[in-house]
């Protein structure tokens, strides 16, 4: 079995050969605009249109869900919605873990179909609220258990 693989980089540069697939979560209300979502349009325009279309067509756009968008031959990014709204409340965080969860089945099985690598920053624990020693396990049960392999980075 894989382990998850920490490197200190930037997840818009993707290391390794091979098919490789950005991860990262997006809210269930149409915003981008902050966190690793400027990353990812500083280097691409796709990824924020498309995402933005999703939302106003409003077919399949709940948590749980992933849009996945074509870059290069090789390069992917998955729109994850797993986080509600965007603002923390006394009681709540905006990460939905189930959503996470829901998401990475979906994403496990496109990268096992594609023989795709995954690399994300730390998903759901900037501004979603997350927590890592809850997300990790999550990557691991839905990714790593199926053998595909999976590099975290911690921008430096």
């Amino acid at each position: 079995m894989e382990k998850i693989e920490y490197i200190k980089g930037d997840a818009t540069y993707p290391i390794g050969i091979g098919n490789k697939l950005i991860v990262h979560i997006c809210n269930d209300i149409g915003a981008w605009g902050k966190g690793f979502v400027l990353a990812i349009s500083k280097r691409w325009k796709n990824p924020e249109l498309l995402y933005k279309e999703w939302f106003k067509a409003g077919v399949n756009f709940e948590l749980g869900e992933v849009q996945f968008v074509k870059i290069e031959s090789d390069l992917f990014i998955a729109n994850m919605i797993g986080q509600h709204k965007i603002r923390k409340s006394k009681t709540e965080i905006p990460i939905r873990y189930k959503a996470v969860r829901n998401c990475l089945k979906k994403v496990a099985d496109f990268a096992e179909g594609n023989d795709f690598s995954v690399h994300m920053p730390r998903i759901g624990c900037g501004l979603a609220g997350g927590k890592w020693n809850e997300i990790e396990p999550i990557i691991k049960e839905e990714l790593i258990n199926r053998n595909i392999k999976v590099t975290v980075y911690d921008f430096e």
